[in-house]
């Protein structure tokens, strides 16, 4: 199975991200100049898209009190700079719509080094956005959230009982069934309204394509467990956790953007995977990632072994991985 598994490291998260010169004034106080951080933007100018999506890889860890650390993809190729997460911008499109996006300044010495964007929807290249909203502090809180896996309201949750419960009725106090561990109290029930759009957009899988009872919609990032009778995947063992947005293909599995999206995020004692619509699928896992987007008084999970099952993205690349996981789980 070598090469064939994650090597998960649950304070990690890599983000494809814009370059500063990827965005630059077309019409405003600051024409010509590339994107930089909140002190030096000025509302209303008008930014335009010169490239065709955002193309470097930055990968950082997340570190305690909140702080992130470049792995790797910085810009002179050096790692181990702090980066700031320096504020959340609104932008209009032409059509009057609005999508946000993170700014995040690599720092050395506290020094920029480098200013990067992360768009939280889709930034076409040659459109012009005009900057209508600068946030200096909900940028930690939209990362959170990217990291943060979540159901989407309607989803059928297995109880204790047996009972099959959609998810905005639970609350604090239930018994759910977990893979693992049995019945499980559950602590606390987080609920979010997001635009459905890029890093946000929710993936459905269709009724009956890995099994499940009805449709099933997760946050992109939503791990699922699969057990294999037989290794299809030729992943080298039959435990496996798969992200849902590695199995889209247009078919019986599908990102769908428009409108909002009602999330809803399920936290235990311990990092559980629990069964909604029929499909083994985790809870949300409170590390210094997550951390942004649970209160207070929530105890952060040690990192739990099946998480070193996750396959990546490479293997499940160039098949039909859904059609394979159905066959491989043998039901």
């Amino acid at each position: 199975m070598t090469g064939k598994q994650v090597d998960y490291d649950s304070e990690t998260q890599q983000l494809a991200v814009f370059d500063a010169a990827d965005l630059r004034v077309a019409q405003g106080v600051a024409q010509g100049d590339p994107l930089s951080f909140a002190d030096e933007l000025v509302p209303d100018d008008l930014y335009r898209v010169e490239a065709a999506g955002p193309a470097r890889r930055l990968k950082l860890r997340a570190m305690p009190g909140g702080a992130f650390q470049v792995v790797s993809g910085a810009a002179d190729g050096r790692a181990g700079r702090r980066l700031h997460l320096d504020s959340c911008l609104t932008l209009m499109a032409r059509d009057g719509t609005t999508s946000e996006a993170i700014v995040l300044v690599e720092v050395e010495a506290d020094t920029a080094q480098a200013v990067y964007l992360l768009p939280l929807g889709r930034l076409e290249q040659g459109e012009d956005y005009r900057l209508v909203g600068i946030d200096r502090h909900a940028g930690t809180a939209r990362l959170a959230e990217i990291a943060c896996v979540s159901f989407t309201r309607g989803t059928r949750i297995a109880m204790a009982s047996g009972a099959q419960v959609p998810v905005e009725r639970l609350a604090p106090g239930d018994r759910i069934l977990t893979r693992d561990d049995g019945p499980q109290v559950l602590r606390w029930v987080g609920q979010t309204t997001l635009r459905a759009t890029g890093r946000f957009a929710p993936v459905l899988i269709r009724e009956g394509a890995l099994h499940n009872a009805r449709d099933l919609w997760l946050s992109p990032d939503h791990r699922i467990f699969v057990w294999q009778r037989e290794d299809h995947l030729r992943a080298g063992r039959a435990e496996l956790m798969v992200r849902v947005r590695h199995l889209i293909n247009g078919d019986t599995v599908i990102q769908s953007e428009g409108g909002f999206a009602d999330y809803f995020q399920l936290v235990f004692d311990d990092h559980q995977i629990v069964y909604a619509e029929g499909i083994a699928a985790e809870s949300l896992l409170v590390d210094h990632r997550t951390r942004g987007a649970v209160p207070e008084g929530i105890a952060r999970h040690a990192t739990p072994q099946h998480l070193s099952y996750e396959v990546s993205e490479t293997l499940l690349s160039g098949s039909d991985a859904v059609a394979l996981l159905r066959r491989a789980s043998g039901l």
